[in-house]
This record gives structure tokens, sequence and C-alpha cells, in this order.
């Protein structure tokens, strides 16, 4: 009996230790959430809201959240009572002291690069030491604002006519009809999100994902410029430096994985900004989740961190059709099971 109880002890452990092994990054996560409609109408738990953003994926994995509500500005509320007191946790404790790496969705892109901008700044005239930030993912990125919220505060505002057709974008991208309250709407307009702490001096890589497909069945779409997912379009979340009718983030493979010339392709990028996956077949929000919904491309396959590390993707090229025929497309191993979210954290170094 010792001796089974001691294999069983034995046993445990070791289960105990790889399943930590396998679950543990070198880099600390820290996830910082997107747009939530919802708050619009009802404040709602700010902490609660973001944990539930997360559900399904990445919440499991992350070691921690910089939650924020929707209702506010990120200038205004949101810095001071949000954003601050979590980077000064952070500071006080040492948190990023190994590296962090921001992974943000949607308008968390925008929240990050304020926090970039401002970071450094904020700490040290606290007495405090800056984090140690080495990149931030940014999944379907608002960084460069969306369309939608230059539609939803000009229909607020009254200086756009109601249509049927702009009610059913709307709605379908708030999930209810529009609400007098505009909070980070506001910020997220194109021109206004441009304008936000657009050139941070911190040399952090902005690595992005993308997403091209849309979970509203295509009736945001015709108000967002160039290739889009749903609710950003491309010129935004690959992290070009102006809006524009782009069809893909890198001139020379498309959102499909065909390898051919791009000549709408994004030629311009924010500071430090560089796409690395795309796909034709997640949209803003299924990007998130762990379901497998189509195989991704890469716009670029290796980036360094801050911490001069790389993020690597293996690729493979497939060849179809014959002759004058013949295509060839660039895939990501393991993305024909693979959801885009578990490529990402899997390449996240150990």
């Amino acid at each position: 009996m010792n001796i089974i109880k001691n294999t069983m002890v034995i046993a445990a452990l070791c289960f105990a230790f790889y399943s930590a092994d396998t679950f543990s990054k070198e880099y600390k996560i820290v996830l910082i959430h997107g747009f939530q409609p919802q708050q619009l109408i009802s404040d709602g738990d700010v902490s609660e809201s973001g944990q539930n953003y997360w559900n399904g994926y990445w919440d499991n994995l992350s070691d921690a959240r910089i939650d924020w509500p929707s209702y506010e500005r990120i200038e205004e509320k949101i810095a001071t009572d949000y954003i601050w007191p979590k980077l000064k946790a952070f500071s006080e404790s040492d948190f990023c002291s190994p590296g962090c790496i921001f992974v943000t969705h949607s308008t968390g892109d925008l929240v990050a690069r304020y926090i970039i901008e401002n970071q450094e700044t904020w700490l040290e005239n606290a007495g405090l030491a800056p984090l140690n930030i080495v990149a931030t993912f940014d999944i379907a990125g608002a960084g460069g604002g969306s369309e939608l919220a230059d539609l939803a505060v000009s229909v607020a505002q009254g200086t756009e006519s109601w249509t049927f057709i702009i009610e059913s974008a709307l709605e379908a991208w708030l999930g209810g009809q529009l609400s007098d309250e505009m909070g980070v709407l506001h910020d997220l307009k194109v021109n206004n999100a441009r304008q936000l702490a657009p050139l941070p001096d911190a040399r952090i890589p902005r690595l992005r994902f993308v997403a091209d497909a849309s979970d509203f069945l295509g009736v945001t779409s015709p108000f967002i410029q160039g290739h889009d997912d749903g609710v950003v379009g491309s010129h935004s979340s690959c992290g070009g430096n102006r809006q524009g009718h782009y069809g893909s983030c890198s001139s020379q493979v498309d959102f499909n994985g065909k390898v051919s010339n791009q000549g709408n392709a994004v030629s311009g990028f924010m500071p430090y900004h560089y796409p690395m996956l795309m796909s034709k077949d997640y949209a803003h929000l299924s990007v998130l989740e762990q379901q497998h919904k189509g195989k991704v491309t890469a716009a670029s396959n290796h980036e360094n961190l801050l911490s001069g590390e790389g993020v690597h993707f293996d690729t493979y090229t497939q060849t179809t059709g014959w002759w004058l025929w013949k295509s060839n497309y660039l895939y990501v191993e393991n993305s024909n099971e693979d959801s885009m979210s578990t490529l990402i954290y899997d390449a996240i170094p150990n």
C-alpha cells in the first residue's frame, strides 16, 4: 500500500510540474479588453465585465487584466480611476520585472497605446519604476479607430440621417439600440483615435493579428473603409499610419493566404507596428475564441520583442491548380486545426 501511495504522490507531483510548465510563460500576460457596448446602457461591475469579456480562452492563460468602463473617456476617468491604479500596483509589486506582454483586443489596442505613451512619466513622477513592457499582441486592433464609432456619434448628435440600413448596422454592432451615452465611442472615432498618443517615445513592438470576416453578416461593412472584420477596417487592425481602403496587411500575400502582389495593401505603418497573422475566416469577436474557423496566413512570420527574443510562426506553402492556373498559398503550421488565438498564445516564449 505504501508503494502504491508513494507512486501516486510522485505521479501527482509530476503532473503538477508538467501542467505548470505547460501553461507557464517567460513573460507575464496582461489582458486589455475592448469596447463593451452593453456598458453604455447599464454600467454594471467593471471587473466582472472584464473577466466575462475574456471567458472562453484567454482569461485562464493570463496573469492579470486591466479592466476599464466603456462609458468613460480614455484620457479622463479610464486613465485616472482604472489604468493608473493597475500600473501603480504592477510597479510596486515588480510584477513586470520578468517582462510583460499586453494582449489587447479591439479598443484595448488604443488603451495600450495611451499606456505606452504615459506609463514611464506617471510612475517616475510617483517615485516608482516604469514597467518592463516587452511587446503588445494586438488582436483585431482598433488603434486607428472605427468608422462605426463615427457613424454612431453622428446619429446620436443628429448630424447623420437615420435610415433602416444605418439602424441595422448599428444595432448589429451594439447588440441593441443606440443610447444617449457615448463614452469611449468619442475616442474610437477615426480622427480622434489617430490623434491619441500617436507617437509614443517607447520602442515597444506592437504585433498585429488581423481578421477579415464579419460577425454581423456583412451589414456593418459598407460603413467601414477597406477590408474589415465587421468592426474595424484593415487600416486600423493592420496598424496603418492613415485611413484608407486597404485589402491586406502585406504587399505579398492576401488575407486568404494567396501569394501574389497586393496593390491595395497597407503601405505605411504606425511606428513599431508589425502585422503578423491574417485570416479571411475569423471575425472581430471569433478571433478571441478557441474554436477553429479556418486557415491562417502570415504577413510576417518572425518579429522580435523589446527584449530581443523572437516571436516566430512556422509556415508552409501549398500549391493548387496547374500551369497558367497554378497558385501558391502561404499558411501557418497547425492553423488547419488550431484557432488563431491558440497560435498566438503558443508563440509567446516559454
